[in-house]
């Protein structure tokens, strides 16, 4: 692994492996410098070389003696501990935080779950649709007359549950430094999709921003933030919702005069987009992208993965690294004087287990 370096330098976590936000919850910290040991099953192999990268891997059976005791040794030791199994898992392998806690007082217990430690659901097994449906956020998602479309596993997963849990590890730290005293992190991907939704939820008596699906201006209804197909097949994105940037769109792009007039009035949005969708139909996304990127219309062309790595103001920013043959997406947030790095992954998780007792 090459030189650390990152605000969270010295950082030391212990990760139990799993799939989906565990794992990049683990990767944000790894990135910013946390040292991360991964405790992978015998006999397991990378998955997933981007989202599993910059880690100190051990394997360990937990169910022998050797195993449990190696881990209560990393967590004696460790500053964070991210688990995401089901409620009780790890108490029934004798790692549950009463345990750790006891002999680790300032441990960071973090536990990364879909519905939490608590509730009538805790014991059920799901996954990000499902998590994100009984939220409301599903529901919000897709056509009018359609069933809903799930987004990826975007806003569940990752949205609502790795970058809630990193964030509730770094508050937990927060508030070790005053108090000396670790504590348990419940993050589920129910709270924290809920959470995403606070300003839906907050603003649910404003008819133009509803959630009921495909009526909402947010969610595609309106003819100024949706997106367009072109003469090639590809799209492109607009957000034109202020006056002054639909001004701009209107101008820039020469469509109809008409379109100009009442534009946050819901009953010309259908009526709007026909028109809108015949003017894009006449260049290509190359072309409209030419017209408009860059300028005040709020426009962007909609892109496939590997092409986004490629655009110019992606290329410019460094969103994308490549590192030991491989692309990967580079660290976020990004720091002035600390800066984060993507890093690769070796097997001495044991041997640095043992380097946090001399150190």
């Amino acid at each position: 692994m090459s030189d650390k370096s990152g605000p969270l330098t010295g950082l030391k976590v212990i990760e139990f492996a799993g799939i989906g936000p565990g794992p990049h919850a683990a990767m944000l910290l790894a990135d910013l410098g946390a040292d991360v040991v991964r405790i992978d099953r015998p006999g397991s192999r990378v998955s997933n070389p981007v989202v599993e990268r910059a880690r100190h891997r051990a394997s360990v059976d937990l169910k022998t003696d050797e195993g449990k005791a190696f881990c209560l040794d990393a967590a004696a030791k460790a500053d964070v501990l991210i688990e995401g199994f089901r409620p009780g898992v790890m108490e029934r392998l004798g790692l549950g935080p009463d345990e750790l806690l006891a002999i680790n007082p300032g441990l960071v217990y973090a536990r990364m779950t879909g519905w939490g430690q608590t509730g009538p659901l805790a014991q059920a097994a799901g996954h990000d649709i499902n998590y994100i449906a009984i939220t409301g956020a599903l529901s919000a998602v897709g056509k009018a007359g359609e069933t809903a479309t799930p987004p990826q596993n975007l806003v569940g997963d990752f949205g609502g549950g790795s970058m809630y849990c990193a964030f509730g590890i770094m508050a937990a730290l927060y508030e070790r430094a005053q108090s000396g005293k670790g504590q348990v992190v419940d993050a589920a991907i129910v709270d924290g999709a809920t959470s995403l939704m606070s300003f839906f939820f907050g603003a649910r008596h404003v008819p133009y921003l509803t959630t009921d699906r495909g009526k909402g201006m947010l969610g595609g209804a309106a003819h100024f933030y949706r997106c367009f197909e072109c003469s090639d097949g590809e799209e492109i994105s607009l957000g034109s919702i202020e006056p002054q940037f639909y001004a701009e769109l209107l101008a820039k792009s020469g469509a109809p005069a008409e379109l100009a007039e009442a534009q946050m009035n819901p009953a010309n949005w259908d009526d709007y987009a026909e028109k809108l969708a015949a003017l894009f139909k006449t260049k290509t996304r190359a072309e409209w992208t030419a017209l408009l990127e860059g300028s005040d219309a709020c426009f962007a062309p909609v892109l496939g993965i590997v092409e986004a790595r490629d655009h110019p103001h992606m290329k410019e920013r460094g969103a994308y690294v490549e590192h030991d043959g491989e692309w990967h997406t580079a660290p976020a947030p990004r720091f002035g004087r600390t800066p984060g790095a993507v890093r690769s992954s070796s097997d001495d998780g044991a041997e640095v287990v043992n380097a946090w007792a001399k150190g």
